[in-house]
């Protein structure tokens, strides 16, 4: 006899998420949906506005995605304008990119996703010697590492447990029969969860410095970026590296052994394909090394069922968005360009559950070639691993040699965690050189930041980058020099889709399939695998009212 769980709303992310799965006898997931509970507007906000608003409006999709939609806007017009941005530009939009993509997967580890895998509350029984040691098994000099120290950090959580307010760690499941980790080791990583919070301040900065300020940095324009003076003084350069030297050793002495630490607990899941999904994986490639694009940090490509032996070449023309279970006017599968936003709400059932064969989400449902595609660091890490890049084949090796495990694994929740602490630390180790970069350009009497252009009187044009959540796309048409049309599709729109036309579930959907509840009032396992994608619903659908302006105002019962 099947049993429905609901879980509404999600915590730990950005925005409003509801998950419904069906479990049988067994506590087997045996069907899911996802639904994205808020709508997006800004689309329509957009329409009869000048184009080079829209980078400053669409950066609002997100508190936490700002510079990437700030970015992909800019690209666009671009795009439709027909300029490329100066060598100065590209590398700096490239320092900015890298700062958000380090701090934001180390905050996504430890704070958004970190307590799906470590017991908090276990920790406590820890004995700081041994914690030491088992730290020491993965790094030879683990970050803020001592037996002092982590007698300090149980001192800080017990004052926590025993005044019954357990502040960032309340309403978690602690003590499910799904955690794996021993109490030192839990007491390691949440030893490290504590540090992060500073860490995670030091990326901001980074990103202010070039980008003004952060959250919603403002130094990028259409033709380049504005900020002339901090790059030509420097002071601020070697803030920026100060800054990155503090990133690049928590990310080798903390976040790297932790997921190794992690691993070698949860191995089984990942040898088990606990939480794989779809195995479709796309991205559009990200990280311009030359001013044309053609050579880029991410492969751009598509790989498909799995097969690590071919990458398909991405064809744009490809890729479109569905809205046969969306709460969207419509039922053609239409490109970006041609995309419409015309929300038609029908709500749920007469027992509070979703439709899940009718409309039951605000969020689209992309599709390249008609397949559902997971997008995120795992797919720029397979795309990357059967492209046979050289620094990603490295460093997927070498963390599957030391996690004693096959390159299969990556097709999991476990995979999915592992590989954005591998692409993390590529970024960093890719940063210092962009730096040397700027300069030697600068030495060589280049200064210039912007390109001249104007708004054509039409035109079309698309941006297309990697956020660190997955790839990211905006698409622009312009008519008497004001936008006509705008889609924006992005990760958590990839990844959190609803069904399409076919009944192909979407990769948050897939992914949950098959997996076992060890307690169905505690579905830590869901929390897992959903929280392994970095969900970002504030990016995928908006609640702005655009005839009013006014955000619109719900009550729950």
């Amino acid at each position: 006899m099947s049993q429905r769980i609901v879980v509404d709303p999600v915590t730990r992310i950005e925005g409003h998420l509801r998950i419904e799965v069906e479990v049988d006898s067994n506590n087997v997931i045996k069907d899911a949906w996802s639904s994205m509970t808020m709508w997006r507007g800004i689309e329509v906000i957009l329409k009869g506005r000048d184009p080079r608003d829209a980078g400053l409006i669409t950066q609002r999709f997100c508190g936490v995605c700002t510079y990437v939609h700030y970015e992909a806007s800019i690209m666009a017009c671009e795009d439709a304008f027909g300029i490329k941005p100066p060598t100065n530009a590209r590398i700096i939009r490239n320092l900015i990119h890298g700062a958000q993509y380090v701090y934001d997967h180390i905050m996504h580890f430890y704070h958004l996703h970190g307590l799906d895998w470590v017991d908090i509350v276990s920790a406590l029984s820890a004995d700081p010697e041994k914690a030491v040691a088992i730290a020491r098994k993965y790094c030879d000099e683990p970050y803020n590492c001592s037996a002092t120290h982590y007698a300090a950090v149980q001192k800080r959580l017990k004052k926590f447990v025993d005044s019954g307010r357990l502040g960032p760690f309340a309403n978690a499941y602690w003590g499910n029969p799904s955690y794996k980790l021993p109490p030192e080791a839990n007491l390691v990583i949440t030893s490290h969860y504590l540090d992060a919070l500073e860490v995670s301040k030091t990326g901001a900065q980074m990103m202010a410095i070039f980008g003004g300020k952060n959250p919603h940095p403002q130094s990028l324009v259409v033709g380049g970026v504005t900020c002339v003076m901090d790059m030509l003084e420097a002071e601020r350069i070697g803030q920026y590296l100060y800054r990155l030297k503090d990133l690049q050793r928590f990310v080798e002495t903390a976040y790297i052994p932790d997921v190794l630490l992690a691993a070698s607990y949860y191995k089984d899941e990942g040898l088990a394909h606990v939480g794989a999904g779809v195995k479709n994986y796309l991205t559009y490639g990200g990280f311009w090394l030359d001013d044309d694009g053609k050579n880029m940090l991410f492969p751009r490509g598509v790989v498909k069922g799995g097969d690590l032996s071919r990458v398909i070449p991405l064809d744009e023309n490809k890729i479109t968005e569905e809205v046969a279970h969306s709460w969207y006017t419509g039922s053609d599968a239409l490109h970006p360009y041609e995309g419409k936003t015309e929300p038609s709400y029908t709500g749920l059932d007469k027992n509070n559950n979703l439709k899940g064969e009718e409309k039951y989400s605000w969020s689209k449902a992309p599709r390249y070639d008609g397949m559902p595609c997971e997008v995120g660091p795992l797919a720029r890490m397979i795309v990357g691993y059967a492209s046979g890049d050289p620094a990603i084949k490295k460093l997927v090796d070498g963390t599957l040699q030391a996690a004693g495990l096959p390159a299969t694994a990556l097709f999991s929740t476990l995979g999915r965690t592992a590989a954005r602490a591998i692409e993390t630390k590529l970024v960093a180790d890719q940063i210092e050189g962009w730096v040397m970069e700027l300069v030697q350009n600068i030495k060589a009497g280049d200064t210039r930041t912007w390109t001249r252009c104007d708004v054509p009187e039409s035109g079309q044009g698309r941006g297309m980058t990697e956020a660190p959540r997955g790839a990211l796309g905006h698409w622009i048409r312009i008519k008497n020099k004001v936008i006509e049309n705008y889609q924006a599709v992005v990760p958590s729109t990839w990844n959190g889709s609803p069904r399409d036309r076919a009944g192909q579930r979407g990769p948050y959907e897939e992914a949950l399939v098959g997996t076992k509840i060890a307690n169905l009032d505690q579905p830590l396992e869901i929390l897992r695998t959903i929280h392994s994608f970095d969900p970002c619903m504030a990016c995928a659908v908006h609640i702005i009212d655009p005839r009013s302006d006014k955000v619109r105002a719900f009550k729950v019962l």
